[in-house]
């Protein structure tokens, strides 16, 4: 059985996630790494023995700029929840950053990261 690593770092899209009304009517840029393990029989040259990162960069995607949520914590939740149910997950860590978050001091940036399985 091979294991290996795969990441995805800085997935951007535009959504409108958050608490305040002024970011669901206004929206903002949102970032996602993600990390899986993959466990496979099979190792050689043929997409079907492992995770297809294109599928996951749409997945990614398609929750960034989706339904919007009030807290990245539950972003961050969707997205590994499905991410970790793919034939050959073993473990995933999502992290969602929200660098424009609506904070009255300087910052760098906010993030939130969920693990499910043992990365």
């Amino acid at each position: 059985m091979a294991e290996y690593q795969i990441e995805l770092t800085d997935l951007t899209g535009f959504g409108f996630h958050g608490v305040l009304p002024e970011e669901r009517k206004n929206g903002q840029e949102f970032s996602v790494d993600a990390t899986l393990i993959v466990k496979s029989s099979k190792v050689n040259d043929d997409l079907a023995n492992t995770v297809n990162y294109a599928q996951i960069a749409k997945l990614v995607n398609d929750h960034i700029i989706g339904e919007p949520v009030a807290l990245i914590e539950t972003l961050a939740d969707l997205i590994a929840d499905e991410i970790f149910a793919l034939p050959l997950v073993s473990a995933v860590e999502v992290t969602v950053h929200k660098p424009q978050a609506p904070i009255e001091v300087p910052f760098g940036n906010v993030s939130v990261t969920v693990v499910r399985g043992e990365v």
